[in-house]
């Protein structure tokens, strides 16, 4: 098609016959460019010194160091950005450079010279200076020849890794240098280059351009937007090296390296161009094609992108995306076809009289045209450096071509409303998203302002990540542009950028529009896709807002299925029975759940289920507590193996029973009719026959029947103690530690009103946790410990040891039997219905709570027991727990209570009290008075009880456990004892008192005789007056006669003098005696000092503590201290 764009557009051009004129351009055009003379720093009313002599310039070429100017005079000007020149050097001797490129610092000139008949090719290193003439270093100096008949060079090209070097030459002859790099890098030769390769030859078509195509590395092959190359289909290696070959009437294609290079160039296009009307893309992957009727991108694989723009043009440029054109010298007309020349002359009327040249700056990617003037005298040269397009004219003068920032470009568009064309530009010029962002919201501006909301939005949506979403909501939030707004928010769901606010924005749009089936699109989206490492992402939209608004929308179906899609449990339930009351579809949620997600919602909704499914709710419960596992199949209690003799309870349970309210009043009490008090676990014996064959169709498998509890019961105990639980053998293998449950605790208060529920729920809890039961003893077989020929347990063989506040699962025991024991005696209630009196009967409620009081291994608090009995009358477990407990006493009172209170239940009180005195007064002696002034209280009892109370006298007597006076004291008080009943006791008493009195007396004047004597010898050992008698014959130690010399002491022992060692001055016989009276002194003394301990002992021993220390001789230290 281009083709015949071509063709028609040069048939045009002839018909006409103008051979200046150009057609009417098909681009818009802007200036975004800014033409500015560039002068020279000295004088700054001219030119560039260097540029003053333009008719001797020879070429001017941009470098990586600045721009180089050679002359006609074969010299080199390397120029800053002031155009100074910073060095010069004479290039070709005599001679003229005709061509220059330059890449990564190594320049390449092609030139003439007088002494050489062929064009001389040389390679110099700008990067180096010779030390003496500060030119660049030479590194290479050859002719450009192939046979004798030399031609001129009409262009190089040179690739960007210095790798390849192709020249044309005006004889249709390309000249290729593989491997130059390497050549330059590893030898020192001036001649050394890689051997020429001709290429391709072509007599009758001589070469008017050559560019190498560029591989592409990995990230510019990912990234790769040409458009032409797109456009081709290009199959073709792209980490060779291309060359294009372009000819006056062809444009060639050759591979110079990589696979299947070598081969003979390939005609790409039959359409050539005049000399210097080829240069390859800004990309180096197209080789752009100046032609007349338009301009060409040709491909490897063919003609790529072609852009009509009309015109003889005589040499084409590259500045970075933009292509520099350059049209012929012509005079302008106030008809031609360019708005350009014709407001050329509409400003300078004069300007008809001279030829101009004129400069077009083309946008080939956005198809516009950024620059367009004229030039007086023609231009001479056109080069890109420092980001800028200069252009010298043929009078030397200098024009900056500066392209405007990107803010004003896309400011002249705004202006225009062209905002196409700005995201276009934007495009090209790689803008940051921000900026793209803002060009979509002002293009969404002036849509919506023309009315065009759709439009609008489009643009809006764009925006999405960079623009504040209430911008665009505010704007839509009128009724009639709500269906945009829905298409905008679904928009900022599903790229993850809204919040809870703009979820239920959108949610209320769609209610309000009735839309279900955009609800159902919504709400089922699926989350975007998966990361790295396999995680799933977040969800589009904020799954609580959009719950939370669908409940309140009555969108319950909706809400439930998100809730459970995405496992929000808590939401689900709450809808299924807040909202919907789908009490049984919340109830088989709850199953699947599992324990420890089902423990908290329970806790939250217990209440509700059992007011409207009590059986299945508690089922439930009972399998929540007792089960470890999933609870889709609840666990069969006759499977349930029965645990061990449960050990001794540890702690007391708090009183869980208050919580449910029982005393409330009666439009609070709890009301059990016969439907909702039937149990789900009917093995249970306070549930009613009738409903075993009811629960045989339960959808709860697991469920024991009636008949199964009897006829398949657990394996019976081994005889224990009376009222033992049922449980395992003694001699059952170890039990691996037990796995955590769910405490029952958390679940009392949800019984408030269902207590029928309430005593199954626990019960079962008991039997198929722990094995505990109370049924295995036949109703009315437990007695008071007093019944039985056995001793009462004490507090440590019945009591409650400390807890341990880790063995939570004791403590759920505890409180589970606690909380049992309190319904045995609440129940029935008294304001309770007929059907819950007669289910709950009273003997039976009775009868089971004195079995768990019995028993000796079911975890009861004693103390909670106690006040339970005591608050509810239960006199049997009151006594029964005095005993138990070891309150002996407590026991004794009561009987004592309950005489003096009268009425039938004083018969036998009084010798409930002579029996429990019998039964505990051996262990608790201080029972024996207490009973005493019981018996002598009033001459009934005495009467009564006369021998009993002889036979406490007796015993009281025998263990001295009061004084005589104390028992007249006690008989005394009152005139009920007579002095006949404790006659001969009386005179026992005093027979044995005169008795002692004697004993004491005859031991009194021992003692004194005693002390007589030893204070005589004292007194005569200390005399020094009267002489003393030995009278001794034998020596003490070896019992041998007595000779001289011998030794004498006052103790009456005499020695040899050979038998006592040297200088001893006591007796050795007497020395250990007399050491031992010495310490027991020195003690003694020690304690005279120490008040703390004197005091302590009187507090506990009184006088007699008193007597032990005066004859120990603590109060009469200082004396003994004086006598000695």
């Amino acid at each position: 098609m281009s083709s015949s764009l071509g063709s028609l557009a040069a048939k045009v051009a002839n018909i006409n016959g103008a051979s200046t004129s150009v057609a009417i351009p098909a681009w818009r055009q802007f200036t975004f460019f800014d033409a500015v003379p560039v002068k020279d720093v000295h004088d700054l009313d001219s030119t560039p010194d260097i540029f003053k002599s333009t008719p001797e310039i020879s070429t001017v070429t941009s470098s990586s160091v600045g721009v180089l100017v050679a002359d006609i005079h074969g010299s080199i000007h390397l120029l800053n950005r002031e155009f100074e020149s910073v060095n010069s050097w004479i290039a070709h001797v005599g001679g003229r450079v005709t061509h220059m490129v330059e890449k990564k610092g190594v320049l390449i000139t092609l030139g003439e010279e007088d002494s050489v008949r062929s064009p001389l090719l040389k390679i110099w290193d700008l990067q180096a200076k010779d030390k003496k003439t500060g030119a660049p270093n030479l590194l290479r100096s050859t002719k450009v020849q192939l046979n004798n008949r030399p031609h001129p060079v009409t262009t190089v090209a040179l690739s960007s890794t210095l790798s390849h070097l192709a020249i044309g030459l005006g004889d249709g002859t390309v000249i290729l240098y593989r491997h130059l790099d390497q050549s330059l890098a590893s030898s020192t030769s001036l001649t050394a280059l890689p051997k020429a390769r001709t290429i391709h030859e072509s007599v009758t078509e001589p070469i008017t351009g050559l560019g190498f195509r560029e591989p592409l590395d990995d990230d510019a092959l990912s990234a790769d937007a040409d458009g032409a190359a797109t456009a081709n289909g290009s199959s073709s290696n792209n980490n060779a090296y291309y060359l294009f070959i372009v000819t006056t009437n062809r444009v060639l294609a050759y591979q110079a390296s990589g696979r299947n290079s070598g081969g003979p160039a390939i005609v790409v296009d039959e359409i050539g161009s005049g000399l210097g009307c080829a240069t390859m893309d800004w990309r180096y992957r197209n080789m752009a094609v100046a032609r007349d009727e338009a301009i060409y991108l040709c491909g490897i694989d063919g003609r790529g992108a072609c852009f009509a723009y009309e015109g003889h043009k005589s040499s084409i440029h590259t500045h970075l995306n933009y292509l520099v054109i350059i049209s012929p010298p012509f005079f302008p007309s106030a008809t031609s076809a360019s708005a350009t020349v014709r407001n050329l002359v509409a400003r300078q009327p004069s300007a008809t009289e001279t030829d101009v040249t004129k400069v077009t700056v083309f946008d080939a990617e956005n198809k516009l045209v950024a620059y367009s003037g004229t030039f007086k005298q023609g231009v001479r040269e056109v080069f890109s450096q420092w980001g800028m397009v200069y252009v010298l004219s043929t009078d030397g003068k200098l024009v900056c071509l500066q392209e405007k920032s990107t803010a004003a470009k896309l400011d002249m568009l705004y202006r225009k409303s062209l905002y196409l064309l700005a995201l276009n530009l934007a495009a090209t010029q790689k803008l940051d998203d921000s900026s793209v962002a803002d060009i979509h919201r002002q293009y969404g501006d002036h849509l919506y302002a023309k009315g065009d909301w759709d439009g609008a939005m489009a643009q809006y949506v764009q925006t999405i990540g960079h623009l504040q979403p209430s911008y665009v909501i505010r704007k839509y939030l009128d009724a009639q542009r709500i269906h945009s707004l829905v298409t905008y928010l679904q928009e900022l769901h599903s790229m993850g950028l809204a919040n809870a606010d703009h979820t239920t924005l959108l949610l209320n749009t769609y209610t309000k529009l009735k839309d279900v089936a955009r609800l159902d699109s919504f709400i089922k989206t699926e989350s975007r896709g998966r990361g790295n490492a396999g995680e799933e992402q977040e969800l589009p939209f904020d799954l609580v807002t959009a719950i939370r608004v669908c409940r309140q929308a009555g969108y319950f179906e909706h809400a439930s299925y998100l809730a459970k899609k995405y496992e929000r449990h808590e939401d689900y339930l709450r809808i299924q029975i807040e909202d919907a009351g789908n009490y049984a579809e919340a109830l088989a949620y709850l199953r699947k759940l599992g324990p420890e997600a089902a423990e908290s919602n329970l806790a939250r909704y217990g209440r509700a289920l059992l007011q409207a499914l009590p059986e299945e709710t508690t089922q439930l419960l009972i399998d929540l507590c007792t089960t470890t596992g999933p609870l889709d199949n609840p666990p069969d209690s006759a499977s349930v193996v029965t645990s061990p003799t449960a050990p001794k309870p540890q702690a007391a349970g708090p009183s869980y029973l208050s919580y449910l309210a029982l005393n409330r009043g009666a439009t609070a009490a709890t009301v059990v009719s016969s439907d909702t008090a039937t149990p789900p676990s009917p093995s249970i014996k306070t549930v009613r026959a009738d409903n075993a064959s009811r629960r045989a169709d339960s959808v709860y498998d697991g469920t024991i029947t009636a008949s199964a509890a009897v006829s398949a019961p657990p394996t019976p105990p081994p005889a224990t103690t009376t009222g033992s639980i049922r449980g395992q053998p003694a001699s059952a293998a170890p039990i691996a530690p037990p796995v955590k449950r769910l405490s029952p605790r958390l679940y009392f208060p949800h019984f408030v009103d269902h207590m029928g529920q309430f005593v199954v729920f626990l019960e079962t809890v008991a039997l198929r946790r722990w094995g505990q039961s109370v049924d295995d003893q036949a109703p009315g077989s437990i007695g008071l410990y007093s019944d039985r020929a056995s001793v009462a347990p004490t507090v440590e063989d019945a009591g409650v040891p400390a807890v341990d506040p880790v063995d939570a699962d004791r403590q759920d025991q505890i409180a589970v039997w606690n909380t049992l024991l309190e319904l045995y005696l609440t129940l029935p209630l008294a304001h309770g219905p007929p059907a819950a009196r007669t289910q709950f009967d009273e003997g039976v409620m009775r009868d089971k709570a004195l079995r768990v009081l019995r028993s000796g291994t079911v975890p009861v608090d004693a103390t909670h027991a106690l006040v339970l009995c005591s608050t509810f009358g239960f006199t049997p477990g009151l006594v029964l727990l005095w005993e138990r407990m070891g309150m002996c006493e407590d026991v004794l009172r009561f009987w004592m209570d309950r005489h003096r209170a009268g009425g039938a239940g004083a018969t036998g009180a009084s010798a409930k009290v002579v029996e429990q005195l019998m039964m505990y007064g051996a262990e608790h002696p201080q029972l024996y008075p207490l009973v005493l002034r019981f018996l002598t209280s009033t001459p009934e009892l005495l009467a009564r009880h006369r021998e009993d109370v002889k036979g406490i006298l007796e015993y009281i007597d025998e263990e001295a456990l009061i004084p005589p006076l104390g028992v007249i004291q006690v008989l005394s008080r009152n005139g009920v004892a007579s002095v006949g009943l404790v006659k001969e006791w009386l005179v026992k008493r005093i027979k044995e008192s005169r008795a002692e009195i004697r004993n004491d007396q005859e031991l009194t004047k021992s003692y004194r005789l005693e002390t007589a004597a030893r204070l005589k010898q004292v007194q005569e050992l200390t005399s020094t007056e009267e002489p003393r008698v030995f009278h001794v014959t034998r020596c003490t130690t070896c019992l041998g006669q007595l000779d001289l010399p011998s030794v004498h002491f006052m103790c009456n022992h005499s020695y040899h003098q050979r038998c006592i060692a040297e200088n001893e001055t006591e007796c050795p016989a007497c020395v250990r005696e007399h050491a031992v009276i010495r310490e027991i002194r020195q003690t003694n003394e020690r304690l005279a000092e120490q008040h703390d301990v004197f005091l302590s002992e009187v507090q506990d021993g009184g006088v007699e503590a008193v007597a032990s220390a005066y004859g120990r001789g603590l109060l009469n230290a200082s004396r003994l201290e004086e006598a000695v």
